[in-house]
């Protein structure tokens, strides 16, 4: 990300080519000098050839564990899909099982939601920092993202980009939606 003598930012490089811009919109991987990590994920991602039990067959699940049940600070969080939603080979299931971390060791920490998934085919587990944004949008004309938190229905992350929305154009998002104009399409 390139920035003129003020500050603002004026342009990506990349591969050696720049693209002026007046803002930047991304992640806070591309701009860590603008960010402060504020905690860890925890995470596992189960590769397997059944749904989750006891969930009459479904191809896919979401599932909260309450933090108290677990003895934990944070919840944890389920959730499955299959290759119906042509996310896996047939017959393939993906669950992703994560938490706010509060150790090290992932998968002691993600134990009681694993335990959930039946045999697993594969799985892998990880740690990631979350970041979130330090710097005044109005003065550089950077405007980054939360990172993902443990959360798997996306709540956050969607108020999240509906704010960057309003920051950037200065309107909140309208998803209203005029329904009278679609009917009238149709006849």
């Amino acid at each position: 990300v390139e920035f003129d003598e003020e500050g603002k930012v004026h342009g990506v490089t990349s591969e050696g080519e720049t693209a002026k811009c007046k803002k930047v919109v991304c992640d806070p991987s591309y701009l860590p000098n603008k960010v402060r990590k504020v905690g860890k994920v925890a995470r596992a991602i189960a590769i397997m050839s059944h749904p989750i039990p006891n969930t009459n067959e479904s191809h896919s699940a979401q599932v909260i564990l309450p933090q108290k049940q677990l003895g934990r600070r944070s919840d944890m969080y389920l959730f499955c899909c299959s290759y119906t939603h042509n996310v896996a080979p047939k017959g393939k299931y993906i669950a992703f099982v994560s938490t706010e971390a509060e150790t090290d060791d992932p998968e002691v920490e993600l134990k009681p939601g694993v335990d959930l998934l039946g045999p697993v085919d594969e799985i892998f587990f990880e740690t990631y920092d979350r970041f979130e944004p330090v710097n005044e949008p109005s003065l550089d004309n950077c405007f980054i993202s939360n990172s993902y938190d443990a959360t798997t229905h996306f709540e956050s992350t969607v108020a999240d980009v509906l704010n960057m929305y309003t920051l950037i154009t200065g309107k909140v998002v309208d998803l209203n939606v005029d329904l009278s104009a679609a009917s009238a399409a149709e006849e």
